[in-house]
């Protein structure tokens, strides 16, 4: 039987064939996803984030689904709507594409306050409550957020209430010569995310965030936690510290960290990787200012 070492160690090489990146972005998102949080990416285009979630679909087998965002873009072209059907007489319920496991929501400062918000109960609750009927989405359901920090035309920023529901805030960033090499190379030979083999189960997803949730943290590391958090509220520098949704967060990302890193058990310095990416967009400056991702 494998452990979750084992597996891990499968479903990263498998991206890796398709995701060459820098692998600190790889891994955050697999931190994200291993805690069942979500992920908003701050990055320019063309540097893998499409590629990066077609091939942690394609390696566990789950359903993705990408939705551009636009201005124009309704809440019900996300999350469905109820559709009158005149030979009935009756209205049914068609699905929107969030009713999948991954949802890649391509620059989602694109789309109006409201089509945002449509979001909010999805990444809360895993669930989509339409004409007063709660439908359950997929499980597992990630969320994988994309902004383009460069081109800021045309856009709306994120209300805070639906920045506090990312798990971590990153960036991928651009490849090393080697890597983009190596892209070009796999482009020219006309490879594609789908073309990816299975490496785990959706099986063995759940072992994996089993593993995460079972994690050991200490007292020391929780402590640590709670005195971190406890300084953002304190501190003059900031008008908003965080709050203990952020202080969950942070526990269960240092918990999906310490298993990437091959591990059962939290130490201080998985809490200090993960601070910045987890924390950053939680936080507001004393000048009104949001964190950005680093």
């Amino acid at each position: 039987m494998l452990t979750t070492h084992d597996l891990l160690t499968r479903l990263r090489a498998n991206i890796r064939e398709a995701y060459l990146g820098p692998a600190q972005g790889m891994d955050l998102a697999l931190a994200s996803l291993l805690a069942g949080g979500h992920l908003l990416l701050d990055d320019v285009p063309g540097v893998g984030k499409t590629t990066l979630a077609r091939a942690i679909a394609r390696s566990v087998a789950l359903t993705c689904s990408r939705v551009q965002f636009t201005s124009d873009l309704l809440p019900g072209d996300i999350t469905g709507s109820s559709i009158y059907d005149p030979r009935t007489g009756e209205f049914t319920f068609r699905k929107g594409p969030v009713f999948t496991q991954i949802l890649l929501a391509d620059e989602i400062n694109r789309a109006s306050p409201r089509t945002q918000s449509s979001l909010l109960e999805c990444m809360e609750e895993r669930a989509v409550t339409v004409d007063g009927t709660r439908y359950a989405l997929p499980d597992p359901f990630w969320v994988m957020a994309t902004q383009n920090p460069v081109e800021t035309q045309g856009t709306f920023l994120l209300p805070r209430s639906q920045l506090d529901r990312f798990l971590i805030r990153a960036s991928l960033g651009y490849p090393d010569e080697a890597s983009e090499l190596l892209i070009l190379e796999k482009d020219r030979a006309g490879f594609s995310p789908e073309s990816l083999p299975q490496a785990l189960t959706p099986g063995d997803l759940k072992v994996l965030q089993d593993a995460v949730r079972s994690m050991h943290a200490a007292g020391e590391v929780r402590s640590y936690i709670i005195r971190l958090m406890t300084v953002t509220r304190e501190s003059p520098k900031l008008a908003l510290g965080g709050g203990p949704r952020a202080s969950i967060a942070l526990l269960r990302a240092s918990c999906a960290w310490a298993l990437i890193c091959g591990r059962d058990f939290v130490t201080v310095d998985d809490v200090k990787t993960v601070a910045y990416p987890v924390l950053a967009h939680r936080l507001v400056e004393a000048d009104g200012e949001i964190s950005p991702a680093r």
